[in-house]
């Protein structure tokens, strides 16, 4: 028999968790690659708009739900919806757990970084093997280095070691998890402001701020800057994925979820904020171009504007150490919740401990991350990805975060406003918030919010031509394009059938 459920020793260990959870690596890189790319302040309006409109109101629907049943996403989404609710469930568990493998394959990877910055990250002369890099390299070059890493048996001792801290901080649920994001989370918000105030205090720094909040009026009138600004927003704050429901489910059933909505997404936005400070002023100084992925900006253009900040080489290695810590701490507060999402739902539907939970996802989590990690070389001539984990993980990563989340988010609202009711919801909302939702709450879930996601579903899906990554020179390898998200598709929807038919020991 599983313990009794657990609750959270206080309100800031919970807002701490969720904030933690909602802040990772996305808010630290994507934020600022998504507002260069959409021009900059003319991004912030629809950013608004999609924190107001889209943000806080499904926040409120995760954060209510798990208080409100006082149950993982499943077994919520089961008591409300019944078992087509529990099937979705299910399906976004086996979604967040694709997730969860690549996404520590990747703090592997800022670990592996991290140590590098006390190694050889920051001097020249490396050299990887690949067509482009081959000859060692006159001065510290970030991108030879990481693809140098990536190309070694190195990251799947990190990714081990990642997963071990992170089983560490669950093993005793609440407990253990609120004692980590009260040293990580305050950590993450001091190494942030410290980058910040180092970038703005360079010359040219502000110069980059300027730009982060000076909005083009033109760049308004794109679809694909509001397209960008309610995607960014949805993946920002950690929903549909089930984590915030399960954090939520160990509050009392009186906590106020309307300004616990508020506060953690007003946390998330701030950091990013913060982020976008840090990291515009740094680009800017060194007239390095912002507008990559999270991967480029996080493995390839942020140290190396590090490495041009002294020309004392210890600060150099602090920065550059700083900065991985920093990663790796906000990877790890958003990785224990994409993990504790899973346990909690198993525990809710099977009664089994945490300790067998934890089994469960780990055994096999923990091959599924190395595979992300393989370091075969497939393309030597980079046109891609290089090696065949880092294939496996950019095009995973396309189809699964980009569709999995929009989707479940689209299932969730119609399922709270058509079949449950958004009108009892807000109800229950209203009975312990000191702000009261109005009837404008019904009618984002009921009708705008659907309309939307679908839009932005519909459309992100009527771009996928050419497959994506099929235009990699991978010889042999060409099948994967097809492979992996027909592979996650099956896999995810015959488990979320099987578990949810599986016989419930649910008290």
């Amino acid at each position: 028999m599983s313990a009794p459920r657990q609750n959270w020793q206080s309100k800031l260990g919970f807002i701490l968790a969720a904030s933690g959870s909602a802040i990772g690596l996305g808010n630290i890189v994507f934020f600022s690659s998504n507002a260069y790319q959409y021009g900059g302040g003319a991004f912030y309006v629809p950013y608004f708009v999609a924190l107001f409109v889209l943000g806080m109101p499904i926040m409120m629907v995760e954060f209510g739900i798990g208080t409100l049943t006082q149950k993982s996403f499943p077994m919520a989404l089961s008591r409300l919806a019944g078992r087509r609710g529990e099937f979705v469930g299910w399906w976004s568990i086996g979604s967040a757990l694709f997730i969860t493998m690549y996404y520590i394959a990747i703090l592997g990877w800022a670990l592996g970084m991290m140590i590098g910055a006390f190694g050889s990250l920051f001097e020249p002369g490396v050299s990887a093997p690949f067509a482009p890099f081959a000859e060692p390299t006159p001065e510290p070059n970030a991108t030879v280095y990481f693809f140098n890493l990536i190309s070694t048996w190195n990251p799947l001792v990190y990714i081990i070691i990642i997963w071990l801290v992170n089983l560490f901080i669950l093993r005793q649920g609440t407990h253990t998890i609120e004692k980590a994001v009260r040293i990580f989370v305050p950590l993450m918000w001091l190494f942030m402001v410290i980058l910040a105030i180092r970038g703005l205090t360079l010359p040219g720094g502000f110069d980059g701020v300027m730009y982060l909040f000076t909005p083009a009026m033109d760049g308004i009138k794109e679809p694909t800057v509001w397209k960008g600004a309610f995607s960014q927003m949805f993946f920002s704050l950690s929903l549909g994925l089930g984590t915030m429901t399960a954090y939520a489910s160990y509050l009392p059933k009186d906590a106020d979820q309307v300004n616990n909505s508020m506060l953690v997404s007003f946390l998330n936005c701030s950091f990013e904020f913060l982020a976008g400070l840090a990291i515009f002023s740094l680009l800017f100084v060194f007239a390095l171009n912002p507008a990559g992925t999270t991967l480029s900006l996080s493995f390839f253009v942020i140290p190396q504007g590090i490495n041009e900040l002294s020309a004392v080489p210890w600060i150099v290695r602090l920065f550059g150490f700083l900065f991985y810590l920093l990663v790796v701490l906000a990877g790890i507060t958003s990785s224990i919740s994409l993990i504790e999402a899973p346990a909690s739902a198993l525990i809710d539907k099977f009664r089994i401990s945490r300790r067998r939970a934890l089994a469960l996802i780990a055994i096999p989590c923990v091959v599924g991350s190395c595979l992300f990690a393989l370091p075969q070389i497939i393309d030597p001539g980079l046109s891609g990805d290089g090696t065949l984990g880092l294939t496996l993980l950019d095009i995973t990563d396309h189809w699964v975060f980009n569709y999995s989340l929009l989707t479940v988010g689209f299932l969730e609202v119609l399922m709270i406003g058509w079949v449950f009711g958004a009108g009892k919801l807000r109800a229950a909302l209203n009975e312990n918030a000191h702000i009261k939702l109005g009837g404008w709450f019904e009618v984002l879930i009921r009708y705008l919010l659907p309309v939307i996601l679908l839009v932005v579903i519909v459309t992100s899906l009527m771009q996928e031509w050419p497959l994506y990554g099929s235009t990699y020179d991978m010889p042999g390898y060409g099948w994967l394009t097809i492979f992996i998200p027909v592979f996650w598709l099956a896999f995810t929807l015959l488990f979320a059938l099987y578990i949810t038919r599986a016989k419930t020991k649910e008290a």
